[in-house]
């Protein structure tokens, strides 16, 4: 069956890279608007632990195992998902956070960050975007970061990474807007910590609020800046 046909669920939200931080904050405000969630993370031990917190809270939940850094199972993890319920939501929350230079990373270290920075992101959008496409609405979002703005020589291929995203993002904004599907990232400026103004609550607000945005009134980048 082709993902063309399968009906949307525009009240559904997956959330890839759902990991105890940022991507719970997401999966909680979603889940306080009564959205059903599908987590995707890499390891089972991750999705228990937060889909347990959101059960107990009276959310539905649904969890897969996918891994960004292995291109082919993800994009075939992403295809199940999409088969069995396209979501009207989706959120690509993941990087490759580590200290590392241009100068020195190999070449598989350095094909290895853009696959999960970048590749997994737009994996997700061919993957998922097809459905809300034809259905004329859906949102799909990712998490930027710091580096894209004000480049670190420490987190070289984060820099790379997440730069790359932010002008992709831009142009799967220009290429699906007129189909009804809104892509926009927020990016996030300093280190997601509880608690300060890069709180993970406070951060999925932004999500939040880039999905309920009018269409005709819809932007391509939220910028939070915790420094």
């Amino acid at each position: 069956m082709s993902t063309h046909h399968v009906p949307v669920d525009h009240r559904r939200a997956v959330v890839i890279g759902a990991g105890p931080g940022l991507g719970a904050g997401i999966a909680r405000r979603f889940a306080r608007e009564g959205f059903a969630l599908t987590l995707v993370a890499r390891s089972q031990e991750t999705l228990d632990a937060v889909a347990v917190e959101l059960r107990a809270a009276g959310a539905s939940v649904d969890t897969a195992t996918a891994d960004a850094g292995d291109p082919a199972a993800f994009r075939a993890a992403l295809a199940a998902l999409a088969e069995q319920a396209a979501p009207g939501v989706v959120v690509y929350n993941i990087g490759l956070v580590v200290s590392d230079g241009l100068l020195t990373s190999d070449e598989d270290h350095l094909v290895h960050a853009l696959t999960v920075d970048v590749v997994g992101a737009l994996t997700a959008a061919q993957v998922l975007t097809p459905a809300m496409r034809a259905d004329g609405r859906g949102t799909f979002l990712v998490t930027g970061g710091g580096p894209a703005l004000y480049p670190d020589p420490e987190h070289g291929t984060l820099t790379i990474g997440k730069s790359a995203l932010r002008s992709a993002v831009t142009v799967l904004h220009e290429e699906l807007a007129d189909d009804g599907v809104h892509v926009a990232s927020v990016t996030v400026v300093g280190v997601i910590d509880p608690g300060t103004a890069l709180d993970p609550d406070a951060l999925a607000e932004e999500y939040w609020a880039l999905h309920a945005q009018a269409r005709g009134e819809w932007t391509v980048d939220t910028v939070v800046d915790g420094r």
